[in-house]
C-alpha cells in the first residue's frame, strides 16, 4: 500500500462555521466545497480536514447523523505559547488551559462553533 494523502472527515451541523474557524484562526484554506461539504488544508500540515453536514444522504445511514464527538483534532506547533497568545488576542476561548504532562507533552485546547476540539501541542521531553 502507498498512502498518497491523508484526511480526517468530521460531521457537523454548520459546515461554513467550522471551515471559517480553521481558515480564520489556523491558516487553513479551502481546497473544494459544495453544499454540505468543505475540504480544507495547509501546505505544511500534509492533511485535509473535511467537514460534512450531518444528515447528508451520501453518508452511510449509520454515520449520517453522528456528530464529531470524542475526537481531538491535534496540531503540533513550534511556538505553543505564541499560538496561545495569538488565539487569545483574536478572542478565541481557551477551553483547556496550557498543561504539561510528565511524558513531555504540552497542550491547550479550543473548540470551534460546532464543538470540535482543536488542540495545539508541542513536546518538551
Amino acid at each position: 500500500m502507498q498512502i498518497t494523502a491523508s484526511a480526517v472527515s468530521l460531521n457537523v451541523d454548520d459546515v461554513p462555521a467550522s471551515a471559517s474557524f480553521l481558515t480564520d484562526h489556523f491558516g487553513f484554506h479551502e481546497v473544494m466545497a459544495a453544499d454540505g461539504f468543505a475540504s480544507l488544508t495547509r501546505d505544511d500540515a500534509h492533511l485535509n480536514v473535511v467537514f460534512l453536514r450531518r444528515g447528508l444522504p451520501t453518508l452511510p445511514e449509520d454515520q449520517r447523523d453522528v456528530h464529531a464527538t470524542g475526537l481531538i483534532l491535534a496540531f503540533e506547533v513550534t511556538d505553543l505559547e505564541g499560538e496561545l497568545a495569538r488565539l487569545q488576542e483574536e478572542g478565541v476561548t481557551i477551553t483547556m488551559p496550557l498543561t504539561s504532562e510528565e511524558w513531555g507533552e504540552r497542550a491547550f485546547q479550543v473548540r470551534d462553533p460546532n464543538g470540535v476540539i482543536v488542540q495545539l501541542v508541542d513536546w518538551k521531553a
